[in-house]
């Protein structure tokens, strides 16, 4: 039998922001970009930053945990038009 070792980079969706683990501290980092635009020293710093950003981006929020899984997503995008019937 064969492992594949992930990191969290693969493990990303193809849109909106991305809270990850980045050399035992926090990096913000958007879908497919190679650098990140944020690293902070506790996950909750970088939750913060990342939320807020995303509220005003209207997009995809993305928390990983310390294995680089995603364990929390939220959506900051226009909800669709809900119709009657």
């Amino acid at each position: 039998m064969y492992y594949l070792k992930v990191g969290a980079e693969n493990l990303m969706s193809s849109k909106g922001l991305h809270v990850v683990p980045n050399k035992g501290k926090w990096s913000v980092r958007s879908a497919g970009a190679s650098r990140t635009s944020g690293t902070y020293d506790t996950q909750k710093e970088a939750e913060t930053a990342a939320r807020e950003r995303a509220k005003i981006g209207g997009t995809e929020l993305y928390v990983h945990g310390r294995d680089g899984r995603i364990r929390e997503r939220s959506s900051f995008g226009k909800d669709p038009i809900s119709s009657k019937g």
